[in-house]
């Protein structure tokens, strides 16, 4: 027999392990196994399934905004009627305001939604009432689509207090913005639009659309520089990726690009003792600059728009609905008692 003062002191131990388990492991406390098998149940039972939308949304293997995005028409990927919108975005596509000045007007308390003032991050339903500083918001703007050949000197930026900002240069009469940018010292093909749709489907570099340019630079373009700007550059802390380029004249090259780093090409170029002498753009995906004459501007045709409004589904169709992972198994730890 063991000392009695030990036992007890085991008892009592034993006692204290046993009432830190949970209710249904008490009386005697079990023993875990120490391996993971499959779930034991009666012959022919199955397990109750479950119906709540988040637990079919995570068996979908779809995120919330997955959800929404797979709820839209399978062929343009755009939002049905029923669908309701952010109210700032509601507000930028009639054309009176960017998104941003939208959410001061809301902060403002100048935006009511069905007579009730509308917080930020309100969604309008088809058929509601929104107004501003009490009068109905103007229905959404038609949709404008411009290609401007960008002269030196003109800065790419909707601010309006800069001098020879791109959108006063324009002077169009509807709320346009440029597609990205090109540099003040840069020319060429770039878009201007106020669709915002479309920009993220434009310029994200996932996508790869192409971006073509003709480059001339302070010193003769040689095989090895060649080479070595299709191979990859590395600047701002990355490689670049491959590219297509060729030599076009003694000092000129002309290079496709499916990204758009801050002043990528300059950096390119500086990278191999090259300084950039002209930089001009002659085609954005499947838009050409053509001979549309410095400082002047055209709208779309119809054949050109397309590609563009397919975009927008491009990158909503990354999110849409997948086929269902097969079901495994389902395995849970299980106690055993001695």
């Amino acid at each position: 027999m063991g000392d009695p003062d030990v036992d007890t002191l085991g008892v009592r131990y034993s006692q204290m392990l046993v009432g830190s388990w949970p209710r249904r492991y008490r009386q005697p406390p079990p023993t875990l196994v120490g391996s993971c098998r499959a779930e034991r149940r009666r012959p022919g039972e199955r397990r109750p399934r479950r119906t709540g939308a988040a637990t079919r949304s995570r068996r979908e293997g779809l995120s919330t905004r997955r959800r929404i995005i797979a709820r839209r028409h399978p062929e343009t990927g755009r939002r049905s009627p029923e669908q309701a919108v952010r109210l700032n975005k509601y507000l930028s596509e009639t054309g009176a305001c960017s998104r941003r000045e939208a959410d001061e007007w809301i902060e403002a308390g100048r935006v009511t939604i069905n007579g009730g003032p509308a917080p930020l991050g309100t969604q309008v339903q088809p058929g509601d009432d929104v107004r501003v500083d009490g009068r109905p918001a103007g229905a959404k703007a038609a949709r404008v689509y411009l290609a401007l050949n960008k002269p030196p000197g003109v800065e790419c930026t909707t601010d309006r207090d800069v001098p020879q900002n791109i959108v006063d240069f324009v002077g169009h009469h509807a709320r346009i913005f440029p597609v990205g940018r090109l540099d003040k010292d840069s020319e060429g093909l770039i878009l201007l639009t106020n669709d915002g749709d479309i920009v993220n489907g434009v310029l994200r570099a996932e996508h790869g659309h192409e971006k073509e340019y003709l480059v001339t630079v302070d010193r003769p373009v040689t095989q090895a520089f060649i080479e070595g700007m299709g191979r990859g550059v590395p600047i701002l802390d990355t490689v670049t990726r491959r590219c297509k380029i060729a030599a076009v004249g003694k000092n000129t090259f002309r290079i496709v690009l499916t990204q758009g780093l801050n002043r990528q090409i300059r950096r390119m170029c500086r990278h191999f003792g090259y300084n950039v002498r002209r930089l001009q753009r002659v085609r954005i995906m499947h838009i050409r600059l053509g001979r549309l004459a410095p400082g002047d501007w055209r709208e779309l045709r119809a054949e050109e728009i397309a590609p563009l409004l397919a975009t927008r589904s491009e990158r909503e169709n990354r999110g849409r609905r997948r086929e269902p992972a097969p079901a495994r198994t389902t395995l849970r730890l299980r106690a055993r008692r001695r």
